[in-house]
């Protein structure tokens, strides 16, 4: 969480000596899972139909095939559609969301009656779905066909005790399984069941003892595998080829996706079920998907001049830290001031206020500071949320925006019709309900005229995951609102920065399956400071390339990490060493940004003597791709094909793995970030196919090989598609500036 973090109390909590001692009784965390389900049954008449360029057939089992593609296939004999009467629990604490599924049925006996073709490209159904108790669910199934997308919507027409209505496909024995929305374990999900409920990630997500500390004393605060702000129901299933298919639902209710069993299964909470289906190779899935999520429009060109810089202190304290940056050459883009709004003094330590108006006590000369960063091309960005807070503790408070909500009915409440409030450090917030058209509204205006007058260029859009599961909106149930949220915030943004005018640039953590269509930008959320695979360096490599197969295609994480953590046992800082490296990494992302952390005293910085020049050689590379990355982001706009990609996207024959240590920025630069300590060395597998161009010392190899090169501080594993000239001449020109600094500092 940025700059303020919801939570802090239980990421600084977790640690007690008591919970080390007692932590051993934690192992079960997660229990409640339900083993899958058999594959079903189905019984249905031999048929076959056609639906504009798809076809459908009954004979020999459920199948559905475009193009000599196949689209959906049950299995012979086995049921295609299924719903579960188990109930489902959901434990929320501060955004941290936590499932739990007890025993129930799985009704997977299915009848499907003759298909009726009802147009050109319409059929529909109906059927039955019986339980093992032998109660018989009786349901209606539409399908259509959508250029290459099958459409189908299905309901069960007597659903007052189902929990769940799912969808299922049999999984070739080599079938890759990825998707999920942004998942930071893992791309491969073969052989796991995750839930799609958007939540806060956690602390550790698995990184021991850190995690089950943080689970023990902090209910549930260390996260699980499958935490993520931004979980989507999508699946894309791959053969070696790189061919296969595309599963997702646009229902915004709870969910879960299964791969267990040799089956894939696609599950939404409620007695109806609205699924789309696409089958071709990698590109074609991904044009199909993003026809859906909305596709990303290109940044602002301002931001690809340099690094945004994450400062925060005062006017004094950012003219100082800005002075020290310019003075060592570091291209900036932006100065990122989270604490526009002022800071406040909880028992967490210094937090910000969130009544969103400028802090002019806190920044005197803020028109003096803005002008005289414009004169040298510099933006000026802050940071917003969903929430409220009291603010009658403030002396300087012009509008008391909590208050205004709550006297408006503004404000999301309880079952009891009082105020939510949250529990913060020693504060609470509210969220503002954005279900309620009015509070929508409102919002947006006041937020509009803070930003307006404080002249912001941009601003980080924090939360949108934070819904309780028991609360009471405006419109609805907190069940459907809580995963379209974030959806609902990103649209506001959007709408907001389209009434501000200008170039802005808006980024968000929280998202689900049509947030991609809403938002400007997105970041990884809170990754540890370290180089992690569960919550690190590593973890932020894996959300980035599993977003942008799920339509996040311009994303990016804290450069450095954000989540410090200092009480005994555990001792996780930010040294400059990774830092560097994550500089580095950032340097070969949509967007190159510092955060300072939540403890900055702890951490090494971007501005320090000692990681400057890491920061300028980052920077300059970032700025020196521009060119590069505009064709790349006019293509994401165009087709949806993220800026990041794992190297089978565009060489389907490459070993998929489960954790990447190597990725492509677009289709001619392989990028290798050094991910642990110490890595002077890289090995790297270049791809089979072209010529590969090692970036700083120009050696050429061939590809289909795995090579060793060195990757001192500065230069990590870049290679470059021989036929690529421009690209490798931008790169050695920065390169030789670097051998020019090197020169000067003998």
């Amino acid at each position: 969480m940025q700059g303020v973090n919801w939570g802090v109390r239980r990421k600084e909590a977790v640690l007690s000596l008591v919970g080390v001692l007692a932590a051993v009784g934690l192992l079960g965390y997660g229990r409640g899972v339900t083993a899958p389900p058999g594959p079903g049954s189905l019984e249905a008449r031999a048929e076959t139909v056609t639906l504009g360029t798809l076809t459908v057939t009954t004979q020999g089992g459920w199948r559905v095939t475009r193009a000599g593609y196949e689209v959906w296939s049950a299995g012979p004999g086995a049921a295609f559609l299924y719903a579960t009467d188990r109930p489902v629990a959901y434990t929320e604490a501060r955004g941290m969301v936590r499932v739990r599924e007890g025993r129930g049925q799985v009704c997977a006996a299915q009848r499907l009656s003759a298909l009726r073709v009802t147009g050109p490209a319409q059929a529909q159904s109906t059927g039955t779905l019986t339980c093992p108790d032998g109660r018989t669910l009786p349901y209606t199934l539409r399908l259509r066909a959508e250029g290459e997308v099958l459409d189908v919507r299905v309901v069960v027409t007597d659903g007052a005790r189902l929990t769940g209505l799912g969808a299922a496909g049999s999984l070739a024995r080599h079938t890759r399984v990825m998707g999920g929305g942004e998942q930071f374990s893992t791309l491969n999900l073969r052989g796991r069941r995750l839930p799609v409920l958007v939540s806060e990630q956690g602390v550790g997500r698995g990184q021991q003892p850190l995690t089950w500390l943080a689970n023990l004393t902090n209910n549930g605060a260390g996260g699980a595998w499958h935490s993520s702000y931004a979980p989507m129901p999508h699946l894309r299933l791959l053969d070696d080829q790189g061919s296969g298919q595309s599963i997702w639902s646009l229902d915004t209710v709870p969910g879960a996706l299964d791969t267990r069993g040799g089956r894939w299964r696609l599950e939404m909470t409620g007695a109806s079920l609205h699924l789309r289906l696409a089958a071709g190779n990698t590109r074609t899935l991904t044009r199909a998907l993003t026809a859906d999520t909305g596709r990303m429009a290109p940044l602002p060109a301002w931001t690809s001049q340099g690094a945004l810089l994450g400062v925060q202190g005062g006017t004094a304290r950012v003219r100082e830290v800005y002075a020290r940056v310019k003075a060592a050459g570091v291209p900036v883009a932006g100065l990122w001031l989270q604490d526009w709004v002022g800071r406040r003094t909880t028992s967490f330590g210094q937090q910000l206020w969130w009544n969103w108006e400028l802090d002019a006590a806190h920044y005197p000369g803020w028109a003096e500071l803005r002008r005289d960063l414009a004169a040298d091309g510099v933006r000026v960005l802050g940071y917003v949320n969903p929430f409220l807070t009291d603010t009658g503790e403030k002396s300087n408070v012009r509008r008391h925006l909590y208050r205004e909500a709550a006297e408006r009915g503004f404000l999301l409440k309880q079952a009891d019709g009082t105020v939510y409030d949250q529990r913060n450090t020693s504060f609470s917030a509210a969220l503002v309900d954005l279900s309620n058209p009015q509070a929508y509204a409102w919002f947006k205006e006041v937020l509009r005229d803070a930003i307006a007058e404080a002249g912001l260029d941009g601003w980080m859009a924090d939360f949108g995951e934070s819904l309780p599961l028991d609360a009471r909106p405006a419109r609805g149930t907190a069940t459907a609102l809580h995963n379209a949220y974030p959806v609902l915030w990103a649209r506001l943004n959007r709408e907001l920065a389209a009434e501000l005018g200008g170039d802005k640039l808006v980024f968000h953590r929280s998202a689900f399956t049509t947030s991609p269509g809403q938002a400007g930008a997105f970041w990884a959320g809170d990754q540890l400071v370290n180089w992690g695979a569960h919550d690190g360096l590593r973890s932020a490599l894996t959300g980035l390339l599993s977003g942008g197969l799920s339509g996040m295609t311009l994303n990016h994480a804290d450069a450095g990490g954000y989540t410090t953590v200092t009480q005994v046992p555990i001792n996780i800082r930010r040294s400059p060493e990774v830092l560097a490296r994550w500089l580095e990494f950032s340097a070969f992302t949509p967007l190159l940004r510092t955060h300072e952390g939540n403890r900055p005293a702890d951490n090494a910085q971007a501005y320090d003597p000692a990681t400057l020049p890491a920061l300028a050689r980052a920077a300059r590379l970032y700025a020196a791709l521009a060119p590069y990355r505009a064709g790349l982001m006019a293509g994401a706009q165009r087709d949806g094909t993220p800026l990041l990609r794992p190297v089978w996207f565009e060489f389907p024959a490459e070993p998929f793995e489960a954790q990447p240590t190597s990725y492509l920025l677009g289709p001619d630069l392989l990028v290798a970030p050094a991910l642990r300590p110490g890595q002077n060395e890289t090995r790297v597998r270049l791809p089979a196919g072209p010529r590969w161009v090692h970036a700083w010392t120009g050696q050429v190899f061939a590809g289909g090989q795995l090579v060793r090169v060195p990757s001192p501080l500065g230069q990590p594993a870049v290679f470059v598609r021989e036929d690529n000239s421009a690209l490798l001449a931008t790169l050695r020109a920065v390169n030789e500036v670097r051998g020019e600094e090197l020169e000067h500092s003998e």
